[in-house]
């Protein structure tokens, strides 16, 4: 049985969700830890990466994904959409 919810209802949750700005300073341990504690809290969360972060995007997606040992679920533009199931869920 697939407790995954459907990305169209994970879309639907991102849009009241917190989203956070990753900008020139780029990724660290206290980002990190937040990104950790939304998806905690909530189990999606958007990142929006500022314009001049392009060329990083997606080596910052990826180890977000593998320190978060979240999924991606959509990424358009500069924004990405992270899910990840709460424990005992």
């Amino acid at each position: 049985m697939n407790l995954t919810p459907s990305k169209k209802e994970l879309m639907s949750r991102s849009l009241s969700t917190i989203t956070i700005n990753i900008g020139k300073s780029g990724l660290n341990g206290n980002v990190i830890d937040e990104i950790k504690r939304q998806l905690k809290d909530r189990e999606v969360v958007k990142i929006r990466f500022s314009k001049g972060m392009a060329a990083y995007k997606q080596k910052y997606i990826s180890d977000i994904i593998e320190k978060s040992n979240s999924k991606l679920i959509d990424l358009r533009g500069n924004v990405a959409v992270l899910f990840k199931r709460k424990r005992g869920a």
